[in-house]
C-alpha cells in the first residue's frame, strides 16, 4: 500500500529525517517507535504532506504522491490524527464533524454514514454532540478527533500517539477501537507510539526509529529482542 523510501525532510535547513523507508502493507498495522525527539512524528507529518521531503519517494498503491498536498493525500485515501488532539475549540462537537462531511472526498451521503459507524465506534460522543469542543476532556477529545479522520473513509490512518496524557479507562477505549478498524474493517493504520506493550498488543509489525535513521524493523514479535528494548528505553 504506502511505501517510503529514502526519504529525508524536516523544518527549514534542520533535517530531521535521514534516508528512511519502509513499508505499510494492505490491512497493516504498523507501530512506529522510538524515544522522543528521534523524529517519530516528523515522519508522520511527511507521509501526510504537511512536510515535504527534500529527497526521496513516498508511493501510495505504486502512484507517486511525494509532491501532493494534504488534502490531495486525503482524496487519495489518506488521514491523519495529528498528536495534541486538534479541533476548532469554539465550535461544537457535531459541528466539528459537519465541516468534515462537507468537504468528504466521497460526498455528503457517504460522509454522514461514516460519521454514523465512527459514532457507533465511540458512542460517547453522540452524547456530546451538542458540547464545544473546547470543554471536552482530553479522551473525548482523542475520540472526536479519530472521528473526524474517519470521515473521510479513509484507507490508510495515520495516529500520532493518540494515547498520550488520557486516563487509563479510555485508553482501554481507544485501544479497542484502532484493534477493531484493523481487523474487522481491515483498515491500514500506522500509529506512532512510544511505548512497547502498546505496540505487542496492537501491531503486526513494528518500525524503531532513532536520530532520524531506522535503526530496527521487522514483526512485533521481535520486540521481545534485548537490543530492540534498548533502543526504547526512556
Amino acid at each position: 500500500m504506502l511505501r517510503v523510501e529514502g526519504v529525508e525532510s524536516g523544518y527549514g535547513r534542520t533535517t530531521v529525517l535521514f534516508g528512511v523507508s519502509m513499508e505499510v502493507p494492505d490491512d497493516a498495522l504498523v507501530c512506529v517507535m522510538g524515544r522522543n525527539g528521534v523524529g517519530k512524528t516528523t515522519l508522520i507529518k511527511t507521509m501526510m504532506g504537511v512536510i515535504k521531503a527534500s529527497r526521496g519517494r513516498i508511493t501510495l498503491d505504486g502512484r507517486d504522491i511525494t509532491d501532493m498536498r494534504s488534502y490531495q493525500r486525503v482524496r487519495a485515501g489518506l488521514a491523519y490524527v495529528p498528536q495534541g488532539r486538534a479541533s476548532f475549540p469554539s465550535l461544537s462537537v457535531r459541528e466539528n464533524l459537519q465541516v468534515v462531511i462537507e468537504t468528504s472526498p466521497h460526498g455528503v451521503a457517504a460522509g454522514q454514514a461514516a460519521l454514523d459507524e465512527a459514532l457507533d465506534l465511540f458512542p460517547k460522543l453522540r452524547k456530546l454532540l451538542g458540547r464545544q469542543a473546547g470543554f471536552l476532556s482530553g479522551g473525548e477529545a482523542q475520540q472526536l478527533a479519530i472521528a473526524r479522520a474517519l470521515v473521510t473513509r479513509p484507507r490508510l490512518l495515520l495516529l500520532d500517539e493518540p494515547t498520550e496524557g488520557i486516563q487509563p479507562s479510555v485508553i482501554i477505549e481507544i485501544e479497542n477501537a484502532i484493534a477493531h478498524l484493523n481487523a474487522t474493517n481491515g483498515l491500514a493504520i500506522v500509529l506512532v507510539e512510544q511505548y512497547m506493550e502498546f505496540a505487542l498488543r496492537l501491531a503486526q509489525r513494528y518500525v524503531v526509529l532513532d536520530a532520524g535513521r531506522v535503526v530496527a524493523e521487522g514483526a512485533t514479535e521481535g520486540l521481545a529482542n534485548e537490543s530492540v528494548r534498548k533502543l526504547l528505553a526512556v
